[in-house]
């Protein structure tokens, strides 16, 4: 199986490269379980949450390791926001996410409890991996609709061009084939 090094920190990964769409294959990265790349990337990122951080929010599945270990680290709480809606939200926020890499469609879910927590809060949005930047673009305007102010936006990796400006620790490549 073909593999991309990636270096975060002193911890290096061999990324199986896999193909999303017809003729687009990337390196993925899978944070889930890798508690060394977990730690080497929120410590990296750390140094680059501000010091008015209220805040952190990410996404579930994945980069919820990433945001757990940051909040340890910095000792701010953070909240989840859920790509599918759970029976016990209450006037959930919704949006829709715009563009996805993977070329699939979907609608991110915060419930009324934890929108609550967010007014008037100083946000930093955590993800793993921002590509195309659509889906972190949504999350944003879940966190505006909330109240809350955006003050970084933090990605481990990010592939592709983004049009949001965001911190990230290292570039992998989007490869397409001939």
């Amino acid at each position: 199986m073909e593999t991309y090094p990636i270096t975060v920190g002193k911890i290096t990964r061999h990324l199986p490269v896999v193909e999303t769409l017809p003729g687009v294959h990337i390196p993925l990265v899978e944070l889930m379980g890798d508690v060394e790349l977990v730690q080497a990337a929120a410590e990296a990122l750390v140094k680059h949450l501000p010091l008015e951080t209220d805040v952190i929010l990410t996404l579930e599945t994945s980069p919820i390791v990433l945001a757990h270990t940051l909040s340890a680290l910095s000792g701010k709480p953070y909240i989840v926001v859920r790509r599918k809606r759970r029976p016990y939200m209450q006037d959930p926020i919704i949006q829709e996410v715009e563009s996805l890499t993977l070329g699939v469609s979907e609608t991110l879910w915060l419930d009324s409890r934890m929108a609550e927590k967010l007014l008037g809060q100083k946000v930093a949005l955590v993800f793993d991996v921002v590509s195309s930047g659509g889906t972190m673009n949504a999350l944003e305007k879940v966190a505006k609709k909330a109240g809350a102010t955006v003050v970084a936006r933090l990605a481990a990796f990010h592939q592709g061009n983004s049009k949001l400006p965001i911190t990230s620790l290292t570039e992998i490549p989007i490869l397409q084939s001939a």
